[in-house]
């Protein structure tokens, strides 16, 4: 990727890209509840995420096979989004996973949005974005959000017949994530307003199962299917919520707006996962939890303002 510069975006299309940034966090959110609903069930950490990409691949497939205009893709793509996309969304896929079962659904999802710091600091070498002072701000108060949130939730995805990772792995899991996130985000902004929505999901995807597929056998996990039908209506679920319709939201966003306000936006997740985690799974936030998710939906309204500020 390297910086290149950009015709200024109109104000309606800034504040629509915000807007679609935010419904993709809020879709997002559903993802931490649904796999600890998989976990109970019994259903393996590491084989959840190839299945809900399985499951998004099929339907790209038929989708491809009715109309294969959009998925003519020029080789650069393949390379840059099909390889490094497919082994950003598989590292996350697996990582994430390990996070919410060793940190809860709340902890993963805020220690996954220690991410926007990083997208606001690096956009700027590798996308020429500009690096606003309150660009950083936002992004270190939703950070900051993020890791009280973490420290006033509740631990572990409370299966107690599934073996989970441990606390330390849970972290390590989250931090890894975060830094896929970090780097889908960055490649989105570089890839979608030049090949297209579409086709950088649908590349995505298939790298991601590819690299899954690959990867998960050598290492001892290889993807076992759902044992039941309540479990693969959850991977359903997952597949048509967090891996289609919210990244085609966010990819609506990242062709507006620049890749850091679209990575706070999109903050607003953990609220979305952790008041769900509250409601569906007894897991429980402190008062500084609740002052940790203040501040990330502070942070959030904040950069929707800037955005909504017509430029000069």
């Amino acid at each position: 990727m390297t910086a290149t510069a950009r015709a200024p975006t109109s104000h309606t299309a800034r504040l629509a890209g915000y807007l679609f940034a935010l419904a993709a966090g809020a879709v997002w959110g559903t993802t931490g509840p649904l796999s600890t609903a998989l976990y109970r069930a019994g259903e393996a950490i590491t084989g959840i995420g190839f299945w809900r990409l399985l499951v998004g691949l099929a339907g790209f497939l038929v989708y491809g096979w009715v109309r294969p205009e959009p998925f003519r893709i020029e080789r650069r793509a393949w390379l840059l989004v099909g390889l490094g996309g497919g082994v950003l969304v598989a590292l996350f896929e697996v990582a994430y996973q390990f996070g919410i079962a060793g940190t809860g659904v709340a902890g993963a999802a805020a220690l996954l949005y220690v991410a926007p710091v990083l997208v606001a600091v690096l956009a700027k070498p590798l996308l020429g974005e500009r690096l606003t002072a309150l660009r950083v701000v936002l992004a270190l108060v939703v950070m900051a959000g993020a890791a009280l949130t973490v420290q006033g939730g509740s631990h572990g995805a409370g299966a107690a017949a599934i073996p989970l990772p441990s606390l330390v792995q849970g972290v390590a899991g989250g931090l890894l994530a975060m830094v896929s996130y970090a780097g889908t985000t960055l490649l989105a902004r570089f890839a979608v307003p030049r090949y297209g929505a579409r086709q950088v999901l649908f590349l995505e995807v298939l790298g991601g199962v590819v690299v899954l597929g690959l990867v998960l056998p050598l290492a001892g996990h290889p993807p076992v299917p759902p044992h039941t039908a309540g479990a693969w209506l959850y991977v359903l679920l997952l597949s048509l919520g967090s891996v289609l319709a919210a990244n085609f939201l966010f990819f609506a966003a990242v062709k507006r707006i620049d890749a850091a306000p679209t990575a706070v936006a999109a903050t607003i997740e953990p609220v979305v996962g952790t008041l769900l985690a509250l409601t569906l799974f007894n897991q429980q936030l402190t008062a500084l939890g609740w002052i940790g998710l203040l501040l990330v939906v502070g942070g959030v309204a904040l950069g929707y303002l800037q955005e909504a500020r017509p430029t000069a």
